[in-house]
């Protein structure tokens, strides 16, 4: 199992990361963050993409898929890639990975990849 310092560095490794954070999306505040300031602030992206899994969440419920569980949520931007999954280890429950990717330097299906095997073994 990796501790969350070790998945946030894990993430960085992936081609293309910009930032990665680990938030609760209950309150919206980032357990964690690294990556490129400059680029992109993290806390203000954790906040807002805290509203985009609420809202699939309530959607979901009103759809009556409970039977489903959110893998990722992609958002593609022109010059940049927004992943974010929501984790399902029982420690995990109510958190989410965010990484953003630069679009250029990215391969998108081994982000996924990557990230898919970061949620499995994060301990939180």
């Amino acid at each position: 199992m990796a501790t969350l310092e070790t998945a946030l560095k894990d993430a960085m490794v992936i081609e293309g990361a910009i930032g990665v954070a680990v938030v609760d999306y209950g309150s919206g505040m980032a357990l964690g963050t690294l990556g490129d300031n400059t680029e992109l602030d993290l806390n203000v992206a954790a906040a807002g993409n805290t509203d985009v899994v609420r809202a699939k969440m309530r959607t979901m419920e009103m759809l009556n898929l409970h039977d489903n569980e959110i893998e990722d949520i992609l958002i593609s931007l022109s010059s940049q890639y927004h992943l974010i999954r929501p984790l399902t280890t029982q420690t995990g429950r109510g958190l989410f990975l965010y990484l953003a990717l630069n679009r250029s330097r990215a391969n998108l299906a081994m982000a996924r990849h990557q990230l898919k095997r970061i949620e499995a073994s994060i301990e939180v």
